[in-house]
């Protein structure tokens, strides 16, 4: 955990997870990935250690919303897409 980490602590959970939630997790996931540093897994986006506060955000969000890990890998495949 780094010094952030420490004084921001986890971004709150929404109190019902809709889609559009969904749709902002997914988008978490998809930008805040993980990059080999010589220190070890960094956020490509933020250079955090990974996983960020955002991914782990994103994490618990789909988490939170019952799907499994080849739904999650399903949306990641569609907004890649739309990233492109």
């Amino acid at each position: 955990m780094d010094a952030i980490d420490r004084a921001l602590g986890e971004l709150p959970m929404p109190p019902y997870v809709t889609a559009e939630d969904v749709g902002f997790a997914v988008r978490a996931l998809a930008v805040h990935v993980a990059e080999q540093w010589p220190e070890g897994a960094r956020c490509r986006n933020d250079r955090a250690p990974h996983p960020c506060r955002l991914h782990r955000w994103g994490q618990r969000v789909l988490d939170e919303r019952g799907l499994t890990e080849e739904q999650v890998r399903a949306l990641l495949a569609e907004q890649e897409a739309t990233l492109r």
